[in-house]
C-alpha cells in the first residue's frame, strides 16, 4: 500500500472528498489513530449513506434514522467496508472531524492530531476479515509515514470519548489487529 508523493492520498483508495475538513493546527503532527465503526441505517452496509453523511448530502427522509444526523457536519479520513474496499475522505494533512469532544493521554482536541479510520460495521457485530487485513495494511503504511504513532496511540473512538461514544465496540478483536501488526 502506497501514499502519493505528498503523503496526503492512499493511492489504493477510491477518492469521496468532504469538505467537512479543516487545516491542523501548525507543528502538530500526526500522533494518533482512532478505528471508528459505522453502519448507514444501524445494521445495513454497501449503501451510499456514509458517503452521503460525509458529503453533507444525506436525505433525512431516505430512513427515518437520518433525520436526527442528517445535518451532521462530519467525516473521517478514511473507510474500510465489509469487503475491503478503501475511501478516503480528506487529505491526512488536514484534519477531519471525526473525534468530536475528545481526550487522549492527557491531550485535548484529538482531531488536531489524528487520523480518523471507519471501518463498516458495528459495534456488537464481528467485522469482517478482510477488514483487519486491511486496516493492518492501512496502519503500517501511516505508521511508516508518522513516526510519532506509537504503538500504543491506536485506539477506538469509545477509548477517547468515553460514555459518549462506544465504537469500534466489543465485537472489534483488538488482539487480532495487534497481531496482524507484529504488535502482540
Amino acid at each position: 500500500m502506497k501514499l502519493d508523493e505528498q503523503g496526503d492520498w492512499l493511492l489504493d483508495a477510491r477518492r469521496v472528498l468532504s469538505p467537512n475538513c479543516d487545516a491542523r493546527p501548525p507543528d502538530t503532527p500526526v500522533s494518533l489513530l482512532v478505528i471508528h465503526g459505522i453502519s448507514l441505517p444501524p445494521g445495513e452496509y454497501g449503501g451510499p449513506w456514509i458517503d452521503d453523511l460525509f458529503c453533507n448530502r444525506l436525505d433525512a427522509g431516505a430512513h427515518p434514522c437520518f433525520r436526527d444526523i442528517a445535518g451532521l457536519r462530519v467525516s473521517s479520513h478514511l473507510l474500510i467496508r465489509r469487503d475491503g474496499e478503501l475511501v478516503q475522505y480528506v487529505p491526512f494533512s488536514q484534519r477531519a472531524w471525526h473525534a468530536g469532544e475528545s481526550c487522549h493521554a492527557g491531550r485535548r482536541a484529538c482531531n488536531d492530531f489524528s487520523i480518523g479510520i471507519e471501518l463498516e460495521g458495528q459495534d456488537d457485530q464481528p467485522y469482517a476479515d478482510v477488514q483487519y487485513r486491511r486496516l493492518a495494511e492501512v496502519v503500517t503504511t501511516l505508521r511508516a509515514a508518522w513516526p510519532d504513532i506509537a504503538a500504543d496511540a491506536i485506539v477506538g473512538h469509545s477509548d477517547i470519548a468515553p460514555g459518549r461514544k462506544t465504537d469500534p465496540g466489543p465485537a472489534f478483536d483488538w488482539r487480532r489487529l495487534r497481531t496482524l501488526l507484529g504488535l502482540a
